[in-house]
């Protein structure tokens, strides 16, 4: 079974309550999207506000990815560049699937629609992301065609003791 996914879904209480419960278990499972465990959804609704208010104002797509059940199962935000000089590539930011469905390739399935979409755009040559360091996540994202160029030694600092690099990934689209 794969997602089906949408991109610029209509944002309900529904979506996001979904995207709110998406985010706080990947954060609690200890994925990379910006926290460390545990947290709570109050935590994290204001970073989820931040995404819809861009979402709002233009300068950010959503693309959501719902499981068999038609429950979110996978997001990620694409974001526009608003610097003249680099509207041609968009970031790729908060990309998550739900714990439960992790080893069943909706990883992949989500970056490769995302890719789709960015394609969709007209005038983008690529996706950029970032990804913490001492997780795998560049093997990964790398087997999906990432390309890491660039890393800034000790960037996140997760915990007192506990720092991470910052890696910079690119996906050509041509």
């Amino acid at each position: 079974m794969s997602l089906t996914f949408t991109l610029d879904p209509a944002v309900d209480r529904s979506l996001r309550d979904e995207i709110l419960d998406l985010w706080t278990d990947v954060s609690n499972a200890g994925g990379s999207v910006g926290f460390v465990p545990p947290v709570t959804r109050e935590a994290v609704r204001p970073e989820l506000v931040k995404h819809l208010v861009a979402m709002v104002e233009g300068r950010t797509r959503l693309l959501v990815g719902r499981d068999g059940d038609g429950r979110v199962a996978a997001t990620a935000f694409l974001t526009f560049n608003t610097h003249r000089l680099m509207t041609h590539w968009v970031w790729l930011y908060t990309v998550m699937v739900h714990p439960r469905h992790q080893g069943k390739g909706y990883g992949r399935d989500l970056l490769a629609a995302a890719a789709d979409a960015a394609r969709g755009f007209g005038g983008i040559e690529a996706i950029r992301l970032t990804c913490r360091g001492g997780l795998g996540l560049e093997r990964f994202y790398g087997s999906c065609g990432y390309k890491e160029v660039g890393r800034i030694p000790d960037a996140i600092r997760v915990a007192p003791g506990d720092d991470r690099d910052d890696v910079i990934m690119l996906l050509p689209l041509g």
